[in-house]
C-alpha cells in the first residue's frame, strides 16, 4: 500500500472518529456476512457504529487523541465500536451481543474510556454499571428524598389536628 493511500485512509479514519472519546475494540473476523449485517443493523438501531480497521492505520489516526490507548499493543485486524448514549450503554450492548450465538466469533478485545485503556474484563465490568438514566434517577431520588420526608413530617401533625377538629365539629 502506498504512503499516499495510507494517508488518505488515515485522514478518513480521523474524520470518522473526530469527537469520539470512548470506544470499544471488538473482534468480528470469521463472522458470516449475514450475521455481520444483522450485527451492524442492531448497533445502528441504538445509534452505535462499527468499523473494521487495520491496527497500524488506527494507531496513526488516533495518535495524540484519547482513543490512542485502545490500539496500544493490538494485533491482527480489529473493529471499533462507538456511539450510543454513553460508554456504559455501549458496553452493555456489545457484551449482550457477544453472548448471542448468532454472532459467534464476535467478542470484545478491550477499549478506551476517558483516555484509559480497558481490557476485555474491564468492558464486562463496565457493562454492569448503571446507565446514565439509572444514575440520574438514583440521584433525583437522593435529592428529593429528604424534602419528601421533611414535607411529610411537617404536614403530618397538621393533618392530625385538622382531623381531630373535624371529628369534634361533627359530634355537635
Amino acid at each position: 500500500m502506498s504512503k499516499y493511500l495510507k494517508d488518505l485512509m488515515t485522514d478518513d479514519l480521523k474524520g470518522k472518529l473526530d469527537g469520539v472519546s470512548d470506544a470499544l475494540v471488538v473482534n468480528v473476523i470469521g463472522m458470516e456476512a449475514n450475521a455481520n449485517v444483522e450485527l451492524r443493523r442492531a448497533l445502528r438501531e441504538k445509534n452505535m457504529h462499527l468499523m473494521v480497521v487495520k491496527n497500524s492505520l488506527a494507531r496513526r489516526a488516533t495518535e495524540g487523541t484519547t482513543l490512542a490507548a485502545a490500539f496500544e499493543g493490538a494485533s491482527g485486524t480489529s473493529a471499533v465500536v462507538w456511539g450510543g448514549e454513553d460508554v456504559v450503554s455501549l458496553a452493555k450492548e456489545v457484551v449482550r451481543l457477544a453472548k448471542e450465538d448468532s454472532y459467534a466469533p464476535f467478542a470484545t478485545k478491550g477499549g478506551v474510556m476517558d483516555g484509559e485503556k480497558l481490557s476485555a474484563e474491564d468492558v464486562e465490568a463496565v457493562s454492569k454499571w448503571p446507565s446514565r438514566e439509572e444514575q440520574l434517577s438514583l440521584l433525583m431520588g437522593q435529592i428529593l428524598g429528604p424534602g419528601a420526608t421533611l414535607s411529610a413530617q411537617l404536614l403530618g401533625p397538621g393533618k392530625q389536628l385538622a382531623s381531630q377538629v373535624k371529628q369534634k365539629s361533627e359530634e355537635e
